[in-house]
């Protein structure tokens, strides 16, 4: 499936701000939940367009940026 980067770079910054969250409590976790939770909803809203505009199933978009940003992740940890 050819993706626009834009949903890949909106999925990594997701996953950047919810990586952040470890070792967090307090006002310190709400806040950063806050900031995972805005980057999420972006990523999703970009998804539904793009599934919209493409004229291709949501779910199959939203599982192919998924993979596509764990798959990068994978290699560089390799």
């Amino acid at each position: 499936m050819d993706l626009p980067d834009d949903l890949i770079a909106l999925e990594r910054a997701a996953e950047e701000q919810r990586a952040k969250l470890v070792g967090l409590d307090g006002e310190e976790y709400e806040a950063q939940r806050r900031a995972w939770r805005e980057a999420a909803a972006a990523v999703q809203a970009a998804i539904t367009d793009h599934a919209t505009a493409s004229g291709q199933s949501r779910y199959d978009v939203e599982m192919a940026v998924k993979r596509a940003v764990r798959h990068v992740e994978e290699d560089q940890a390799g």
